[in-house]
């Protein structure tokens, strides 16, 4: 699984199909738990959902205070999806440049496979197969070519600009060598809830008088 290797980001990459041919367009997903941003996002969450291709969803550490481990993983989660949609946006726009888009934000719906709490993730759709022109699209290995190299593009600018910390990027980052971006918390894979709190400096003690 993506934590076992040790993953800082998880991408799913998909050619979908729809009901209606003239279904169009590259669509990008991150998490959402409240509901699809639109039709054709809870649609293809629906079908995704129940294939068998299911596999980013995992566990973190919660240790046995079940009130500090809400609270860990509520800042866990946030902090996901926040680098789930800022990497996927940047995806968006690079696949842009190749290919029409379904939407030009990045969409959300309830997939299994993003649903994990300490790994971003996202998931891409590269078009539709149900549709004549994409599906003659998809099948050539040049417009393969150029969307894997537009993914990478927008996958590279994140880490350029949210390196995890201790990585080489990182180091390029803050030696100058790379441009720096804005800076915001990347969860790394595997950080267990105690270290979560450490991080924050949350304690049970406080958590406790703050209520």
């Amino acid at each position: 699984t993506a934590r076992q290797k040790g993953a800082v980001l998880f991408v799913s990459i998909h050619a979908d199909a729809a009901p209606r041919p003239s279904a169009y367009g590259a669509p990008v997903f991150a998490l959402s738990d409240r509901g699809a941003t639109s039709e054709t996002a809870r649609w293809l969450a629906d079908s995704e959902n129940r294939s068998d291709l299911i596999g980013g969803a995992g566990s973190v550490s919660l240790g046995e205070d079940q009130m500090l481990a809400g609270v860990l993983l509520d800042l866990s989660m946030t902090a996901s999806l926040a680098s789930s949609l800022n990497v996927g946006q940047k995806v968006l726009s690079k696949m842009g440049g190749i290919t029409r888009l379904h939407k030009s934000r990045v969409e959300q719906a309830g997939f299994m496979v993003l649903k994990s709490p300490d790994i971003p993730s996202i998931l891409v759709e590269t078009g539709f197969i149900s549709n004549p022109s994409e599906a003659r699209k998809l099948q050539t290995s040049a417009h393969q070519q150029a969307l894997a190299r537009s993914i990478h593009t927008g996958v590279r600018q994140f880490f350029h600009e949210n390196p995890p910390p201790g990585t080489y990027v990182a180091w390029l980052r803050d030696s100058g060598k790379i441009a720096s971006g804005p800076r915001e918390h990347v969860v790394r894979s595997g950080e267990s809830l105690a270290l979560l709190a450490q991080r924050y400096q949350v304690s049970l003690g406080s958590l406790r008088t703050a209520n």
